[in-house]
C-alpha cells in the first residue's frame, strides 16, 4: 500500500463515483421493511393483546423451584439475601 491510499472498501473515497451516486440516492432507506411500525395495524392489535400475558413459565408461583431461582437472581444481581 502506498503512503496515503486507503484501500478500505468501505471509504466511499475508494469506490467508483457511479457506485457512491446510488448508494447515496437511496438516502438512508432501509434494506428490510420488516418491524414493528411496518406491520398491518390489525396485526398489530393482535401482538400487542397478548402483552403481559404469562408464557408458561417452567415455574409454578409459590414453588421451591421458583423461590431458589428467585433466590439466586437477587444474589447475582447484588441484592440483599437478609431474608433467608
Amino acid at each position: 500500500m502506498s503512503g496515503t491510499q486507503n484501500t478500505n472498501p468501505g471509504n466511499f473515497a475508494n469506490r467508483p463515483k457511479d457506485e457512491v451516486r446510488e448508494i447515496a440516492s437511496k438516502g438512508g432507506q432501509a434494506s428490510h421493511s420488516g418491524g414493528f411500525a411496518n406491520m398491518d395495524p390489525e396485526k398489530q392489535r393482535e401482538i400487542a393483546s397478548k402483552g403481559g400475558q404469562a408464557s408458561s413459565g417452567s415455574f409454578e408461583p409459590g414453588s421451591e423451584r421458583a423461590r431458589e431461582a428467585g433466590r439466586k437472581g437477587g444474589k447475582a444481581s447484588g441484592g440483599s439475601d437478609d431474608a433467608e
